[in-house]
């Protein structure tokens, strides 16, 4: 790895690698990847080498000017105070708490709700429905959220998610409405959310770190 170069530890699919992703890609930060797969051999996140980078074993951890920072919010939150161009949070303090808030929604309120390893426990508590429960189970958290963050974009909406200005809100949102398509959510309800989200993936920065396009993203989901 070159010296003094940013290294993110990643999965392609992770909603919450792909928020840095978008992040570092916006604010054109040059950085190695390690891949990190979180269901090969039982889940690379769980061996002892990673486990003493990041103790909760998760992803995104990213190694930056001499520190290790987990969870994706406080690495966006960092790269915003250490690098501030562009902007990803507003200077306007209630626009700045109107994206926190939606981020802290989706980051807090409904992807945990459905990530992997919540699912690995519902289909375990389910074994004859297995499939069929995590399904509905992850249905149920992202609509639930998805009823509440449409009801308060139609508020704080501009072309994105605050006003007109790609803000962290939207590096949360882009990612958890893939989460949605993949668990087979409908977005009929959803109008907003569906309008900014299909603007932000014409933006450069989402489609270059957009899980199709990972250097651990599988061949046959490649794009």
């Amino acid at each position: 790895m070159q010296a003094g170069k940013p290294v993110l530890y990643s999965y392609f699919r992770s909603s919450c690698s792909w928020r840095v992703r978008i992040a570092l890609a916006l604010k054109g930060i040059d950085f190695e990847m390690v891949p990190v797969n979180l269901i090969k051999d039982g889940g690379q996140q769980f061996s002892k080498d990673f486990q003493a980078l990041n103790p909760m074993k998760q992803v995104p951890t990213l190694k930056i000017d001499g520190i290790t920072i987990h969870q994706s919010l406080a690495i966006i939150e960092y790269l915003e105070e250490t690098r501030p161009t562009p902007r990803l949070l507003p200077q306007d303090p209630k626009k700045r708490a109107s994206v926190r808030m939606i981020s802290d929604l989706i980051a807090s309120g409904i992807q945990p709700l459905q990530n992997l390893s919540i699912l690995k426990k519902v289909g375990e508590v389910s074994k004859d429905l297995r499939e069929e429960t995590k399904l509905t189970w992850a249905q149920n958290a992202i609509t639930s959220g998805f009823n509440a963050l449409e009801q308060i974009l139609q508020s704080t909406a501009g072309k994105y998610c605050v006003g007109d200005e790609v803000t962290m809100a939207d590096l949360c949102l882009v990612p958890q409405v893939a989460n949605a398509e993949r668990f087979k959510v409908d977005f009929t309800p959803y109008p907003t959310i569906s309008c900014i989200n299909k603007r932000l993936l014409a933006l450069e920065a989402f489609q270059l770190s957009h899980p199709c396009r990972q250097p651990d993203t599988p061949t046959e989901l490649r794009a």
